[in-house]
């Protein structure tokens, strides 16, 4: 099973980013996203942005993943 998350793109330097997820920066590629810019959200997979995401639908993702991990954490 593959699994793709959703980024804040921070910084654009050519075609890497910096990206933040829940406090934790790490580099990515827009080699697939070339229109994404500092604000966006990425979904990303194995360290390449695959899709641009709009700010709602990234959101709500990641509140998804975060009740899945309470919900791992407590059980």
């Amino acid at each position: 099973m593959c699994l793709a998350i959703p980024v804040l793109i921070k910084s654009i330097e050519d075609k890497e980013a910096e990206a933040e997820i829940g406090g934790i920066t790490r580099r990515i590629s827009l080699w697939l996203t070339p229109e994404a810019k500092v604000g966006d959200y990425v979904l990303v997979h194995t360290g390449y942005a695959i899709d641009v995401l709009d700010q709602g639908q990234a959101e709500e993702t990641l509140a998804l993943l975060r009740e899945i991990a309470e919900a791992e954490e407590a059980g």
